[in-house]
């Protein structure tokens, strides 16, 4: 009798990683990501090294070609703009990274909750969530980063300082971007507390939050994995439109939208300092949506797994 060859088991997440693989577009968004995230890293190597400053203004260098140092010239105020680009990366990706990580989270939440516990529960959580998709998000935006911090309560150091702003874009990105996840999260718990092995674990008298942490999210995690990689995109959008509109990133730090913000008036003698950060921010946004795309057909049942 002929044995029969068993193929070796092969775990989802391998499956996952191998349609992924085959997207030679999400890789390559991929790559450029992990380049622009190990390059801004690497801004102060870069001043030691080219013995340049990104903060310190040097009038008699003013709009410098690139050279001497400069690798891509020098601003208005004399700041190399090959390092400032990268410090500006650092506030953007690093915003866009915690705002997308911050609005998946809250969304989750609000969904999970939304979805096992139904009835009033999920009706009034529902009703919040299509209240704030009613919203105009932009004019909203203004007005919450434009509020007066002193107001509430904040000391003027504080506000004076680079981080006011920063942690606010973040708080407000976050407070305002959950709702397609929470959706996405409710219909997949939905589905899920129906499920044979849910219906088991509430019969042997397990809590709500054991169900919803250890059988419900972590079988929905993968739509959140793919939402939160395409907010990332928006997030840096939304944080460019914001320091554009000059309510964002405020000096000493400075972004990507803001340096946008401060070339619009010399768009005649240097354009090439607005040229720079327009680049990085549609070739950050891009590669996010490649990447996005790649883990969305990565993580569907329906795409073939060979």
């Amino acid at each position: 009798m002929s044995e029969i060859a068993l193929e070796p088991a092969i775990s989802v997440w391998t499956l996952r990683w191998r349609r992924l693989a085959r997207d030679r577009a999400a890789l390559l968004g991929l790559a450029v990501l992990i380049l622009l995230i190990a390059l801004c890293v690497a801004a102060p190597l870069f001043e030691r090294t080219l013995g340049v400053s990104a903060t310190d203004t040097d009038l008699f260098t003013r709009f410098s070609p690139p050279g001497d140092g400069h690798w891509l010239g020098a601003d208005d105020a004399g700041r190399d703009e090959f390092t400032r680009l990268l410090q500006g990366g650092q506030i953007s990706l690093s915003i866009g990274l915690l705002g997308a990580l911050g609005s998946s989270l809250l969304g989750t939440l609000i969904g999970a909750v939304a979805g096992y516990a139904r009835g009033k529960t999920d009706m009034v959580l529902m009703r919040i969530t299509d209240g704030i998709i009613s919203l105009p998000v932009l004019p909203l935006l203004i007005i919450l980063a434009a509020l007066d911090l002193s107001k509430l309560g904040f000391s003027q150091d504080f506000i004076r300082s680079g981080a006011a702003g920063y942690w606010r874009i973040v708080l407000i990105v976050t407070l305002l971007g959950w709702t397609g996840v929470a959706r996405l999260v409710r219909a997949s718990t939905l589905a899920l507390a129906e499920r044979e092995f849910v219906l088991a674990a509430r019969a042997q008298g397990a809590s709500a939050w054991w169900i919803l942490s250890v059988h419900i999210l972590p079988n929905a995690i993968s739509p959140v994995i793919v939402a939160t990689t395409l907010a990332m995109g928006r997030v840096i959008l939304t944080e460019s439109a914001l320091s554009f509109l000059g309510v964002g990133i405020q000096p000493p730090q400075t972004s990507w939208g803001s340096m946008l913000t401060n070339a619009q008036e010399l768009i005649g003698n240097a354009p090439e300092l607005a040229l720079y950060p327009g680049l990085l921010i549609l070739v950050t946004v891009i590669a996010i949506n490649f990447v996005g795309d790649g883990l969305q057909a990565a993580f569907d049942p329906r795409t073939d797994s060979r």
